[in-house]
């Protein structure tokens, strides 16, 4: 799951989504039984051979069926040993026939965390080659442990409240091969639940090692993000009309759903309906019952489905054709937002006094983007592979923006310059120049890995800005930037729409869970050679901009 911010005892709020907010331009948001969402009005660019092509419901079902049949063939064929095997996660199929198979692993019948791997096989049915987390051998010392599941448990709940968690709860240890952090041990995965110390709910996974009791890896399952609503203007949503009365479901998007939680912290909430085919009024309200902040929702979470579905083929979050649920009006005056990959739903409070709702639109698409991550790459959300998956968000968050192209919210570089979390006017983050908050890393050194994965974002937020946009100064749509570089070289960018392609494609296809900056250039180096050539100014841009960021 992925909150808002970040709560490690410091009054800075480290946002963990894209947002954005501002004051609706008119008195009501509209919508209508059939109508659809707005989208981007760039026509799509032509699909190049490597780029990935859309697949139906069915056809990917299909593949990903026939790509399980043949996991026994497929693991001998690479080369995995006798205990190893293969579980078929998801399929992507390219324009020219090739397949991107994403597998999980298992040893002795037990999961192996950072042991996923990707199968690349031409349309022949040649394999291409492998992708893999980890380079190891899965060959654990021992399979037995020396410690209890109990004890495994006992000390991640600890390790959840010296993280500031509140209210701690745990079902259990299960039994796992950890592959994350070098050589492959015998471990327990706790998950920890219960809430943390701004009432966000808690998923806590903490990795302990089974032979010593040693604490491996944590990272927390909730990834948030924050801001102010009622911005953009009088939209199209669509409802669907039960008796007589008009519920927001939008069945042209896999039939996502906005409920009204009415500020409890935990089940569904109530389907928003109302007797007219109108939500909201277009201004802010402290009642619990209030549909603005719901119609904000819907439209968000429109609008990041038309993005992904338009830019890339891809058929919703879990590529599926299944949309996932919004729940607005969470907890009391909860400050936050965010995604869970467990109900695959996306949750909203409604800020400081119950007044400020966070369901903006780059929220929605900032943190409907953490469920495309999980359900692709799944980088672990702790350290540098953290970093990564926050700034996937920030891109994909960024270029929903664009898309929507919304004359109340224009599409920019910076990370919640509307909400004035700050209380001077100034935005979260720059991608242009991450430091400029205060927190965030520029470029990349041994250690970025260590600050918060809001911070250790700014590396890859700083890359993209210049792969797209360039360095020096200029202005975009009335924002002024200017991108220094780590070497003080020069990049021309190629471009907002060759960007995203780039960062998917390298998402989708080449990252795995343990993937860092070093690893991250190499994917979109490789994602660069298959969409455009390895001799291409595409690929070229790729390599100058992460050297101007001080990844080699």
């Amino acid at each position: 799951m992925s909150p808002l911010y970040a709560r490690h005892k410091r009054t800075t709020l480290a946002i963990a989504t894209a947002v954005a907010a501002g004051a609706l331009l008119s008195t009501g948001l509209t919508t209508s039984a059939n109508a659809q969402a707005p989208t981007g009005t760039a026509a799509a660019a032509k699909p190049l051979a490597a780029a990935p092509t859309a697949l139906t419901t069915a056809a990917r079902t299909s593949l990903i069926q026939e790509a399980q049949a043949d996991a026994t063939e497929t693991a001998r064929h690479i080369g995995l040993g006798a205990q190893e095997k293969l579980v078929a996660k998801d399929v992507v199929k390219d324009a020219d026939g090739t397949l991107h198979t994403r597998y999980e692993r298992t040893y002795a019948g037990l999961p192996v965390l950072g042991g996923d791997l990707i199968v690349h096989t031409a349309k022949s049915g040649q394999t291409q080659g492998v992708t893999k987390a980890t380079s190891a051998a899965l060959k654990p010392a021992s399979l037995t442990p020396r410690i209890t599941a109990a004890k495994a448990e006992q000390q991640a709940v600890s390790a959840a409240k010296s993280l500031g968690s509140a209210k701690t709860t745990a079902d259990g240890a299960r039994q796992v091969v950890w592959a994350g952090s070098g050589k492959p041990v015998l471990a327990y995965e706790t998950v920890v639940g219960g809430f943390q110390d701004d009432g966000t709910p808690n998923q806590l996974h903490v990795i302990t090692d089974a032979a010593t009791g040693k604490k491996l890896y944590e990272y927390q399952g909730i990834e948030n993000a924050t801001g102010k609503t009622l911005y953009s203007g009088t939209v199209t949503l669509n409802s669907v009309q039960s008796g007589s009365t008009y519920q927001l479901t939008d069945s042209a998007r896999g039939s996502h759903k906005t409920y009204n939680l009415a500020r409890k912290t935990s089940g569904t909430g109530t389907l928003v309906a109302n007797s007219t085919n109108v939500f909201g009024t277009g201004t802010a309200s402290t009642s619990s019952s209030d549909q603005t902040a719901a119609a904000d929702a819907a439209y968000g979470a429109g609008v990041t489905w038309d993005f992904y579905k338009s830019t890339f083929g891809r058929n919703g979050i879990k590529n599926n054709g299944v949309g996932a649920y919004s729940r607005v009006h969470y907890g009391n005056a909860y400050v936050n937002a965010f995604w869970d990959d467990s109900c695959f739903c996306m949750t909203y409070g409604d800020g400081s006094g119950n007044a400020n709702p966070l369901t903006s639109l780059d929220v929605a698409g900032h943190e409907m983007s953490h469920g495309v991550t999980s359900n692709t790459a799944g980088l672990n959300y702790s350290g540098e592979s953290g970093g990564l998956n926050e700034a996937t968000s920030d891109i994909f968050g960024t270029g929903v923006e664009f898309f929507a192209n919304n004359a109340s919210d224009a599409g920019d570089y910076l990370i919640g310059e509307k909400i004035d979390i700050n209380g001077d006017g100034t935005p979260l983050r720059y991608m242009d120049k991450p430091s400029k908050d205060g927190g965030s890393a520029d470029y990349w050194s041994s250690t970025v890995g260590n600050k918060d994965v809001h911070y250790s974002s700014g590396v890859a937020n700083h890359f993209f800005y210049l792969l797209a946009e360039g360095s020096g100064s200029k202005t975009i749509n009335g924002v002024t930037y200017n991108s220094p570089t780590y070497n003080g070289s020069t990049v021309t960018g190629i471009g907002r729409a060759k960007a995203l392609q780039i960062w998917y494609k390298a998402l989708t296809t080449y990252m795995t869970s343990t993937t860092n900056y070093k690893a991250a250039r190499t994917a979109t180096l490789n994602a660069a050679s298959a969409l455009y050539g390895s001799t291409s100014t595409e690929y070229k841009a790729v390599a100058a901009a992460w050297t101007a960021v001080n990844v080699n």
